[in-house]
């Protein structure tokens, strides 16, 4: 073992300082590369595209959470039954929507009736919804959407505090017939995302900001400077179009008697364009570039490393894991891990409203069979009666060397009496068996305590499992005493 260790550690060692070398090479070459690629076409083919990327894969953990959450609520069967069920108390919905907004963190939760045009939110009903109120416009729009669109988002005003505006996501909700029932969704706060976007903009030195597929400007940050639409942008209308009908593109354009270079990827899940710019000027020093080429390096290098760490550690933590879980000498569960096995068996015998036992086994006169036959006669034993035991219990059923000849069993779905009749089922099987020892006979029995688990008691009923084994080795050895 020692030297299979020592063989795989200087493989791990090899390899780590293979991928090393090969880092600090890529380094300098990418280095090498910048100092002589002229700045338009670092900007062009790798700086801004990059940073896009990046920027949209940040989205996707921060912008489209909302989504996911308003397509759960969706689907949810409790808002489908309860919606169903002509709403007839308002305080359950309420409680889902109070849920749903502390839980994931929402500037608001909300769901409205398209049968009654009743607005629950997570505050109370707030009101019904009227065609004639302008206010109440998004509802009767997302309730019209063409099949395949199963929800909007919008920027709007909060019905329930009209001084806060939210990015709202709007999902249509079916009964299960596929027939509309309502509009569900959540809000994020305009401000929130416009922290985010600041924060993008801090990170990664650029201007960000988005647009609608009508080409309005919807958020932007600080930086951003140019018109609320595209087509109104002296600079950027020539572009509009080539810009809102492509999901990914990139552009050149001049603001200011400076060059300005533009990356636009389409959000498909907003409907939006994300818009990525950086001047020539933000990127006169190669520094940055650099830095950028050297991390993104850097980060691949020690995704490598901890991939190929896991890989050779993993194997080495699951040896020790089974060495330390598994009693060597007879395969059962060893004492250590046996607190952690036995609590998972209860709670899922809880849930599941199974009853539980205790099987508390131990070899009568096993000292003598050492000292008379010898150590190497006494593993025997145990081995054998441990393999006779597991052979009487059930696949589900757990098996644990408690002590030098004791053992302990949990069996899930199994009563009191039930488990002094495994119990005695095991005592037999056990007392049946024969071990010749220089041509002698020797026969072996085995004493065992039962108890049935109730509630809150896990360490008491191993000690009625005790108490009860006492019993049966006071009352003549050989024999199962179930626990009252």
């Amino acid at each position: 073992m020692p030297s299979r260790l020592w063989t795989d550690k200087r493989k791990l060692v090899w390899l780590l300082s293979l991928l090393l070398l090969s880092a600090f090479f890529l380094i300098s070459w990418s280095s090498y590369r910048v100092a002589h690629n002229s700045l338009r076409e670092q900007i062009e083919t790798n700086t801004l595209p990059l940073t896009s990327d990046n920027i949209y894969s940040e989205i996707q953990q921060d912008l489209l959470r909302p989504i996911f959450i308003s397509s759960l609520m969706s689907h949810d069967t409790f808002v489908r039954d309860w919606a169903m069920t002509d709403e007839q108390n308002p305080a359950p919905m309420i409680r889902y929507l109070k849920e749903i907004q502390d839980r994931f963190g929402t500037i608001t939760s909300f769901y409205v009736s398209d049968k009654t045009r009743r607005y629950y939110h997570s505050t109370g009903l707030l009101k019904t919804i009227s065609q004639r109120d302008p206010a109440d416009a998004w509802y009767f729009r997302v309730r019209d959407l063409t099949p395949g669109e199963e929800y909007e988002i919008n920027i709007d005003t909060d019905t329930a505090d009209r001084t806060k505006t939210n990015v709202f996501v709007n999902y249509r909700v079916y009964d299960f017939d596929k027939g509309l029932i309502g509009v569900t969704g959540v809000g994020l706060g305009v401000d929130k995302v416009k922290q985010l976007i600041e924060k993008y903009q801090q990170r990664y030195n650029r201007t960000v900001y988005f647009v609608d597929s009508n080409g309005k400007v919807t958020l932007h940050g600080s930086q951003f400077h140019g018109a609320a639409d595209l087509h109104d942008d002296p600079a950027l209308s020539p572009l509009a179009t080539r810009i809102l009908t492509s999901p990914s593109s990139s552009f050149q354009y001049e603001r200011n008697g400076r060059d300005v270079y533009l990356n636009s990827r389409l959000v498909p899940e907003f409907k939006w364009y994300l818009m990525v710019e950086q001047t020539e000027h933000e990127s006169e020093s190669t520094l940055q570039t650099t830095l950028l080429g050297n991390l993104l390096v850097s980060a691949l290098v020690t995704l490598a490393i901890l991939v190929v760490a896991n890989l050779t550690l993993g194997r080495y933590q699951r040896r020790l894991e089974q060495m330390a879980s598994t009693d060597k000498l007879t395969g059962t569960l060893s004492r250590q891990v046996f607190q952690v096995t036995f609590d998972h068996a209860l709670s899922q015998a809880q849930r599941q409203q199974q009853v539980t036992s205790i099987l508390l086994m131990d070899i009568d006169h096993f000292k003598q069979i050492n000292d008379k036959f010898g150590h190497e006669v006494g593993d025997m034993v145990l081995r054998r009666v441990a393999q006779e035991i597991r052979s009487t219990l059930r696949a589900s059923d757990i098996l644990c060397r408690w002590g030098g000849e004791e053992f302990i069993a949990v069996l899930v779905d199994c009563d009191g009496l039930a488990c002094a009749s495994i119990g005695n089922k095991i005592r037999e099987a056990v007392a049946a068996m024969s071990f010749e020892v220089n041509g002698a006979s020797v026969g072996v029995t085995l004493s065992a305590g039962a108890a049935e688990y109730h509630d809150n008691e896990a360490s008491l009923v191993i000690n009625r499992a005790d108490k009860a084994l006492y019993r049966a080795k006071a009352e003549g050895r050989n024999r199962v005493v179930l626990s009252t």
